[in-house]
């Protein structure tokens, strides 16, 4: 039988109607993860070290999803957050050749589901009509393993995929390594400082203690703990030969430690610079010295390329505070797994290393300064801190020096004590090591929570949103002294830092140029101020020439002039911070109006002539 013309146009119609609808069912069953990743950081692709860690698992790990589908209908965000991260999961399990076995649950209310959701930890989220939405993850594995994720917050997006990978990785984990800690700051939270709200532990440590087993050494120890995996030291105080003789023997039989040490810590501080207060420095000169490291307490690094933007007042610019560092990728070494993958890190008041000489030890840089860079005194900055702050910058000789604030120490050293284990030493002596392995940063600043990271409370839940590598470099460089190192790319995935590096560049720029004039300016107010203030003295309480006085006219127009002089300077000074802003201002208005004027008349443009083209090609082929 032959079909006509308008069967067989229906009949076409029908077969690509059916090869259509049955191509998209084959997609979703077997190609679900299929998908092009066009951001330049791959945020939406899993990560080598995911992968890694999903393929070393030795037995199935199995992920509950729980998700209030009814509950949160009319909340477009959570769903579309909740539809990304059920597609993340659904690539963990399909690439785990079924060692990552998922489980898709809806604890509608008043089921077992939401029962089972409840006793497993998952945050019940009230919506504005009164219901709970649940929206988090469960991982068990087959012996006796649990670890939860109670609720997948929007500001933890950029964590979504360290936040399951280290889910999966502690399940999967034979132990927790053991983090020793020696410090002389409040890492875990001060007790006393609880009682006000204020003595919260630092987040950073809060990371460090849900990944690894950690044990706060007494400010009385003798002996670093049995069974020690990493020795982490932050800011410690005055140690006895026999606490030295620890950490030493610690190292040279092989453990390895990091270590953090400053010229002047803010944090041990209180965040505040107080008149006559001791700069608070830390040190460990005798293990250095055997380490082949040179460490100075009385200098710290000020930074003119690298300086934090800060809001000094509320009226007043953003200014550059050189010693508050902001280190972008140029200043990480890229053949370090600790730094390869860093971003950005925020330090405060940093000293630098440099090797000894004659050292036994290599010496290898890990983070540096740019070399716009100087040393200034502990004593001048923290005084320009209190006083002038903005004066900072000024007071910076840039040396051309890239100066180094973290390093990696290894290979053969010898011990800090030839000459015997001191009294009070609890463990037989080790002379020397064929390879040891340190890390050491001249900042202690790093663990400062406003420096790297958000700290929120939701629905009773502390979230932490990072907007800086702090935390990446820290526990980074732990997992790379415990021998690991896949969970250390997926922290800095988070932190999408996009500096505006021509914007740095004006404000840098306009600062030099302008600063100078600033003061100038300043001084000569103060000046004339001076000069009113003299000449008025002459005057009477209604500030007319008084006739005990004896002021001439002349001086009168003069004192009329200091006036009229006094406010051009106020006017040219406010001018000039005017200009502080100008060039940022009209860089914003070029690229508003690229943007909102520009690239909409260039596509409208594209397509008149594509249209024209169209025309004429179609005018051709009629004539032709």
């Amino acid at each position: 039988m032959q079909l006509s013309r308008r069967n067989y146009a229906i009949a076409a119609i029908v077969l690509a109607a059916a090869v259509f609808v049955g191509l998209n069912i084959a997609v979703n069953a077997s190609i679900t993860t299929a998908k092009i990743d066009l951001t330049d950081t791959h945020r939406f692709t899993l990560s080598k070290g995911t992968r890694n860690i999903v393929k070393s698992l030795s037995e199935p790990v199995t992920l509950r999803f729980f998700f209030s589908k009814q509950a949160a209908a009319e909340y477009a965000q959570t769903r579309s957050y909740a539809s990304r991260v059920r597609d993340l999961l659904r690539e963990y399990a399909a690439i785990s050749h079924g060692k990552i076995v998922l489980e898709e649950i809806d604890p509608e209310p008043f089921t077992p589901s939401e029962d089972a959701a409840s006793a497993a930890g998952i945050t019940a989220v009230p919506t504005d009509t009164g219901e709970t939405v649940y929206f988090g993850l469960v991982g068990v594995n087959r012996i006796d393993g649990h670890d939860v994720i109670p609720y997948f917050s929007p500001e933890r997006e950029g964590l979504l995929e360290y936040d399951i990978t280290s889910l999966i990785y502690r399940l999967s984990a034979p132990k927790k390594y053991k983090i020793a800690i020696l410090s002389g700051l409040p890492l875990a939270g001060d007790m006393q400082a609880m009682m006000t709200g204020r003595g919260r532990p630092y987040a950073l440590y809060q990371e460090l203690a849900q990944t690894y087993t950690t044990d706060m050494l007494p400010a009385d120890f003798t002996s670093i703990p049995a069974g020690t995996d990493v020795l982490m030291i932050v800011h410690p105080g005055t140690l006895s030969d026999a606490q030295t003789y620890a950490i030493d023997q610690f190292v040279l039989k092989g453990g390895r430690a990091l270590v953090f040490v400053d010229p002047n810590s803010e944090l041990a501080q209180g965040g505040a610079m107080q008149p006559g207060q001791e700069a608070a420095y830390s040190t460990l000169p005798r293990l250095f010295q055997a380490w082949g490291i040179h460490f100075d307490t009385k200098k710290e690094i000020a930074d003119l390329k690298l300086a934090q933007h800060v809001q000094l007042s509320r009226e007043g610019p953003a200014m550059s505070y050189p010693v508050w560092l902001h280190l972008t990728n140029d200043q990480f070494s890229d053949s370090d797994p600790v730094t390869a993958n860093l971003k950005v890190l925020n330090l405060g008041s940093a000293g630098s290393l440099r090797p000894l000489k004659d050292a036994t030890t290599k010496f290898t840089s890990l983070i540096g300064s740019s070399d716009r860079a100087g040393l200034i005194d502990v004593a001048e900055a923290r005084m320009l801190a209190m006083t002038n702050p903005e004066a900072v910058a000024s007071s910076v000789a840039p040396t051309g020096e890239e100066y180094i604030i973290t390093a990696r120490v290894t290979g053969p050293a010898k011990t800090a004590f030839p000459g015997g284990a001191p009294a009070g030493a609890t463990a037989p002596q080790v002379t020397s090591a064929k390879n040891i392995n340190v890390i050491v940063m001249a900042d202690t600043d790093i663990f400062k929570d406003e420096f790297w990271v958000r700290v929120e409370q939701l629905y009773g839940k502390t979230i932490a949103a990072p907007f800086a590598n702090n935390d990446s470099f820290v526990l980074g460089a732990i997992e790379n002294l415990t021998g690991s190192t896949d969970l250390i790319s997926l922290r800095t995935r988070a932190t999408n830092d996009r500096p505006f590096l021509v914007v740095r560049e004006i404000q840098a720029q306009a600062e030099r140029d302008f600063k100078q004039q600033e003061d100038a300016l300043k001084a000569k107010l103060t000046d004339t101020e001076q000069q009113l203030k003299a000449l008025q003295s002459g005057q009477d309480g209604q500030n007319r020439p008084s006739a005990q006085t004896g002021i001439t006219a002349q001086q009168q127009k003069a004192i009329e002039a200091f006036k009229r002089q006094l406010t051009e300077i106020r006017t040219q000074l406010r001018q000039v911070q005017h200009n502080l802003r100008q060039d940022v201002d009209a860089l914003g208005d070029t690229l508003a109006f690229i943007n909102i004027v520009l690239v909409p008349m260039l596509v409208a443009v594209f397509a008149l002539v594509l249209a024209w083209i169209r025309r004429r090609r179609r005018a051709r082929a009629i004539h032709l």
